[in-house]
């Protein structure tokens, strides 16, 4: 068994350098489109580094270790597992990403933890959908800068997607789900007393649920003052939510705790960070960064984009699920995408697509998943965006 394993290991390392040799072999690095490629695709891994390794995924990535070591996997599975109570389950998880605000890379370690903890397919996704894309200020500032009835209808359809691909993914895998419920299920024994009260995990989770959002509380438009306010205390917050968390950890937790949750937190970062660096190097030598040049060109997605017809909407779509945006940036990049002449669906197509999935995004869903699930996930986005886009286009044509 060791031994098939370990050749299956040779085999896909085999399979990796034959792809960089036939990439180095044919690609004519001395073109000047192939440079300015592979120099955005640098780029942009830089600025992927500096703006959202740091402040996003550092503390996801323990988030998702604090999940994985100290939530209890019998309560996991009676609230989010397939058997749970829908309205809870997808309610719960449709609604996650009004208060997590993150991007599409930084949701991804703590949905690998609730998966691996025993949550159902169908709730997991639907969180994973619901993280990056209800977003309360890009919502609110998509209904500023392009339109109130194009902010509703990301609202309302962010939403609507999160419960219905949830549901959609738990009945195609729910044989799967059920026998890896129940796998789960028999290494916890539902008599053991638990170390931390249920009020002692609330406190030392929305702590650092706490550090994430307010480190990472973007800038609004000036126009709610509210909202501006926070953005320059934002620091301050911060500190007062690292302050809970010393506390938490002081009184609650021994050292044996501490090293669990540091290596959990450490494969976490293992698993993920080198796929999504990958990924984004990938999609910055395609796409680049908004308004700089890569490999495909910004004016040929605009030109692809307009009117309202199945393939502007289909195009925006896969358009959409590919391209990488960091929270909030899909809202400039439609603005300039709308100016150059894309219809008022494909509009909508690529705002319900484009923040929850991503290149990179993808390829580490893919190892948490599988290919076949994946697949089935950026299918369901795709279709449902492009569907939602057809609709939104025809009754509302214009901006």
């Amino acid at each position: 068994m060791m031994k098939h394993v370990f050749a299956e290991k040779k085999n896909r390392l085999l399979a990796v350098m034959t792809v960089i040799f036939i990439f180095a072999f044919f690609v004519p690095f001395d073109a000047p489109r192939i440079q300015s490629a592979v120099h955005e695709s640098f780029l942009m891994l830089s600025e992927y580094a500096r703006e959202h390794v740091l402040l996003c995924l550092i503390p996801a990535f323990f988030i998702a270790g604090a999940i994985m070591v100290f939530l209890n996997q019998q309560s996991v599975i009676k609230y989010l597992g397939p058997d749970a109570k829908k309205p809870v389950a997808y309610g719960t998880a449709a609604v996650s990403g009004t208060i997590l605000a993150v991007c599409s890379c930084t949701v991804l370690p703590i949905f690998k933890g609730i998966y691996k903890k025993g949550a159902g397919i169908g709730p997991a996704v639907a969180f994973l959908y619901s993280g990056p894309a209800v977003n309360v200020l890009a919502v609110v500032l998509t209904a500023k800068v392009l339109g109130l009835q194009l902010g509703i209808a990301r609202a309302v359809g962010a939403v609507v997607f999160a419960v219905v691909i949830g549901l959609l993914m738990h009945l195609i895998y729910r044989r799967e789900d059920n026998e890896r419920a129940t796998n789960a299920a028999m290494f916890q024994n539902p008599g053991d007393a638990e170390p931390r009260t249920l009020g002692q995990m609330v406190f030392f989770m929305a702590s650092m649920i706490g550090i994430l959002v307010f480190l990472n509380w973007a800038p609004g438009d000036g126009s709610i003052d509210l909202w501006e306010a926070v953005y320059a205390g934002r620091f301050l917050i911060t500190g007062v939510f690292a302050l809970m968390l010393v506390y938490a950890l002081v009184r609650w937790f021994s050292r044996s705790d501490l090293r669990d949750w540091v290596g959990a937190t450490r494969d976490f970062a293992v698993q993920i960070l080198p796929l999504l660096f990958g990924g984004v190097m990938i999609a910055g030598f395609l796409l680049g960064r908004p308004g700089q040049q890569a490999l495909i060109p910004e004016s040929w997605i605009a030109s692809l984009v307009g009117g309202n017809a199945l393939p502007a909407n289909l195009f925006a779509s896969v358009a959409g699920a590919l391209m990488y945006f960091a929270t909030l940036t899909e809202v400039p990049i439609m603005q300039g995408l709308i100016g150059a002449g894309m219809g008022s669906g494909p509009a909508l197509a690529l705002l319900l697509a484009g923040p929850s999935l991503s290149l990179p995004s993808i390829l580490v869903i893919s190892g948490e998943l599988g290919w076949r699930k994946t697949l089935v996930y950026v299918l369901l986005v795709v279709v449902m965006s492009t569907g939602a886009g057809m609709v939104y286009g025809t009754f509302f044509p214009g901006f």
